[in-house]
């Protein structure tokens, strides 16, 4: 626990202060994004099938922070220094590098109590490191449609 609390002060601390590209309207979608999907892959992955969980097996209270102010930062950060105009190989080599950051952050979590507080069912870390990349794929994309739509919506706005 006092390492996700730790965590958490940490990665909101780094997202309020640094120099923002994104606007307050992308942070607050791709926030709410982040917390919907984490929902919906953990409702399944940690609850049904008990891959892996928080703190404790089944419905915590306590996970409440991490899924709310812990991974929600951590893609702000992520998508505010993202090479969006830069060439293929360099976003890969970006996303690469955030998914090493991912997968050595989620091993220190493996550790015992009260510092660490991420669980191991069946779950494996080459799971993480195959899947992460498709996630932040994702939030990529998602963060995209947003831009699309906000580009739209100012075609349309009146003057």
């Amino acid at each position: 626990m006092i390492g996700m609390l730790a965590a958490i002060i940490i990665f909101n601390a780094v997202t309020f202060f640094m120099k923002k590209r994104l606007t307050g309207n992308q942070i607050l979608h791709m926030w709410m994004f982040t917390i919907v999907l984490q929902l919906v892959f953990d409702v399944y992955i940690d609850l049904k099938y008990h891959a892996y969980w928080y703190l404790s097996k089944g419905i915590d209270w306590m996970a409440i922070p991490q899924l709310f102010l812990l991974v929600p930062p951590v893609n702000i950060i992520f998508l505010n220094y993202y090479p969006f105009k830069k060439k293929v190989k360099t976003k890969a080599i970006y996303i690469g590098i955030w998914v090493c950051a991912i997968v050595l952050y989620e091993l220190m979590t493996l550790i015992p109590e009260p510092w660490g507080y991420f669980h191991y069912g069946w779950w494996r870390i080459w799971y993480s490191i195959l899947l992460d990349p498709f996630l932040f794929i994702i939030l990529i994309k998602y963060y995209k449609f947003i831009c699309r739509l906000e580009a739209k919506a100012e075609e349309h706005a009146p003057t």
